[in-house]
């Protein structure tokens, strides 16, 4: 099918240039920073151990995609997926390590504070890799197929229900405008779950969705009554 057809049949942000690689290249980048600006006290192995394979398998990803990601094979989207787990494995790793200096009274209250600050920004980012690689297929999938060959969804957005609304908001709605999510989309709802500790505009339909939302909510709380505890332990010591 020529791609003027396939721009039609699919529409708005659907078409066969495929998903921007830009916005989770530069997401990987300050994940890889936040980690390796951690406090040597969180660290696992030298510092740069982490860092460089999510820069390795960022490489692996954008060299099958360079610039807009239209094709996948098997060992890409794993690669992809890979990264991603990467990424929250080593800072569920960091945050268990940080529970653990707080327990025993680490005086660096000002070195912790930061060091919360970039384990739960790494969440955020961790988590919306997942979530993007994860939803209907992966981004690959989510931009060529047509909706009756993606796999079932794992998150339903407020642009998939919004057919019957008003006629401005309407003309964004999935069903009326082909509307699919992007990188940015997941971004927002790993942001808002770990703000809210649970879903807002965005519905966990997946056993796999909800689990991992439950997970990323649960490390992002832990953030919060660290810093909690430590601002609580601060005013306490005056």
């Amino acid at each position: 099918m020529p791609d003027s057809d396939l721009d039609t049949e699919l529409g708005h942000r659907r078409s066969a240039r495929g998903e921007n690689r830009l916005p989770p290249a530069i997401a990987v980048l300050v994940a890889a920073t936040a980690y390796a600006l951690l406090p040597e006290s969180l660290l696992f192995a030298p510092r740069v151990v982490i860092p460089a394979i999510e820069l390795a398998l960022l490489v692996a990803v954008v060299v099958a995609n360079p610039r807009r990601m239209a094709r996948q094979t098997r060992w890409s989207r794993a690669a992809s997926a890979l990264l991603a787990a990467v990424v929250i494995v080593a800072n569920l790793v960091a945050l268990g390590m940080l529970v653990f200096q707080l327990s025993v009274g680490n005086p660096s209250g000002g070195s912790l504070l930061v060091a919360a600050i970039q384990v739960w920004l790494t969440n955020v980012i961790g988590f919306a890799l997942l979530f993007w690689e994860l939803d209907r297929g992966g981004p690959v999938a989510r931009r060529v197929k047509r909706r009756t060959d993606l796999p079932p969804a794992d998150f339903r957005f407020s642009h998939d229900e919004n057919a019957d609304t008003v006629v401005e908001v309407a003309t964004t709605a999935s069903e009326r405008s082909g509307w699919i999510p992007v990188f940015v989309d997941y971004l927002y709802l790993s942001l808002t779950n770990s703000s809210a500790f649970s879903p807002t505009d965005t519905m966990p339909l997946s056993s796999r969705a909800k689990l991992l939302m439950g997970l990323e909510a649960s490390a992002a709380l832990f953030v919060s009554l660290i810093v909690v505890a430590r601002a609580v332990g601060a005013l306490g010591g005056q």
